[in-house]
């Protein structure tokens, strides 16, 4: 089985970039899987249901989020009633939504899991402990396990892989919008990379326009950061799982320009 992730798709340059090119990189990577990161879909933070129901309808099988998930109140009810759009699971159990998808695709098992991180992180309880009981709550007959760790250091998201190794088919990291190089497939099976990336805008700061943020940055007076426009990526990884064993086969980086 081959599966796509796709890296925090931030604002409008990034979603029309998805809804446009989706299908073609389904085509040419022969993907049977699609997941992406949705967390920064409206205006840079949380998602609506008119969004999510076009990235749906484009050929984004599920998503995943983070931090930034109950941004935009109107996604509460929505979240609570479709399944394919998680938040983290290692939220407080009355949260809105769940943190885990497990559905058959093309007659396979397949399960993705969404976790956060704590370090430099909104508070939440522990994402190891709360991966590792949903990962023993499923039946051996999901082999092909996705988990994307929502989380700033990567030494918390590395500590992930290695601690889901050969338990689950890939871990990916998300939150810092910056794709890394280290994908690989560590020693019991587990595909891993620190980040996916961003799907955005490249021409300004992590998708914002570069003028807002560092205003932030070089002043205590409060301003709203756009997105920016121009340079715009998609970025993400393609791995082969074993339907099988539910070990990856290989991961491969890629890091898309996109017109508009």
């Amino acid at each position: 089985m081959k599966v796509l992730m796709i890296g925090d798709v931030v604002s409008r340059p990034g979603r029309l970039a998805v809804l446009e090119r989706i299908q073609d990189i389904r085509e040419q990577f022969e993907i049977d899987f699609a997941v992406m990161n949705a967390e920064n879909v409206a205006g840079g933070f949380s998602i609506t249901q008119p969004l999510a129901d076009q990235l749906f309808n484009s050929g984004i099988d599920v998503m995943t989020s983070g931090n930034h998930i109950y941004d935009k109140k109107e996604v509460i009810p929505y979240i609570e009633k479709q399944p394919r759009l998680l938040r983290p699971a290692n939220y407080p159990a009355n949260s809105p939504g769940n943190g885990m998808w497990s559905g058959i695709v093309k007659g396979v098992q397949v399960a993705v899991i969404n976790v956060m991180g704590r370090i430099f992180m909104p508070p939440t309880d522990d994402p190891f402990h709360a991966a590792d009981t949903l990962v023993r709550s499923l039946p051996d007959t999901v082999k092909v396990r996705l988990v994307d760790v929502h989380a700033e250091a990567t030494s918390e998201k590395a500590a992930m892989g290695w601690f889901l190794d050969g338990r689950v088919s890939a871990v990916v990291g998300t939150h810092t919008h910056v794709q890394t190089a280290d994908e690989r497939i560590l020693e019991n099976g587990t595909a891993f990379i620190s980040d996916l990336g961003m799907t955005g805008s490249y021409s300004g700061v992590i998708g914002m326009k570069r003028e807002d943020v560092i205003y932030r940055f070089t002043t205590p007076l409060p301003r709203r950061a756009e997105h920016s426009t121009g340079q715009v990526r998609i970025c993400g990884v393609v791995i082969e799982v074993d339907e099988e064993t539910g070990h990856a086969k290989s991961i491969d980086r890629f890091s898309l320009p996109h017109e508009q």
